[in-house]
């Protein structure tokens, strides 16, 4: 049971902090860099996710960190949680692993990638207001659902901390 404690309370942790990262970029970041002109704004997400594409420690260890203690709060729950217990500590762990990190790997990493590799000072204005067009409103779309997963799947987190 400790390691089961051990795992629910790093899930916990570290779901919160992906979770705020998350709402932090939805309601501060997104919209401040809105207002730039297509090649400043291309170009102030390729810096800003520069820093977690060259692997920013603290970043990777919360967002691989998350996701490896919802796997090992998931596999220990088995069988020693039951009832209302085990149904939320499933649906935490659930939507955090398709509703938070699945989008991720499937949607917002291939876009950041894709935008990664744009040339954006050598690129004409349709151009950036083309690639902009395909990349922002999928990748703010992709992050507003992943927000309030992450929110409520930390929320189901702390509701079972409470109830143990």
């Amino acid at each position: 049971m400790v390691i089961l404690q051990i795992a629910l309370l790093s899930s916990t942790f570290l779901c919160s902090l992906v979770a705020g990262f998350l709402f932090a970029y939805a309601i501060v970041v997104m919209p401040g860099i809105k207002n730039l002109d297509d090649r400043g704004f291309l170009r102030a997400f390729q810096v800003t996710d520069r820093i977690i594409q060259n692997n920013q420690p603290v970043f990777i260890l919360v967002w691989a960190g998350s996701a490896a203690a919802v796997i090992v709060a998931a596999a220990f729950g088995v069988g020693r949680l039951h009832g209302v217990d085990f149904m939320l500590l499933s649906l935490a762990a659930g939507l955090y692993i398709l509703g938070v990190q699945l989008p991720t790997i499937a949607i917002n990493l291939p876009l950041n990638n894709k935008l990664q590799r744009l040339d954006v000072d050598a690129m004409h204005e349709t151009d950036l207001k083309a690639a902009r067009g395909e990349f922002e409103p999928r990748w703010n779309t992709s992050n507003r659902i992943r927000t309030v997963i992450a929110c409520g799947s930390s929320a189901l987190f702390m509701l079972l901390l409470f109830r143990l």
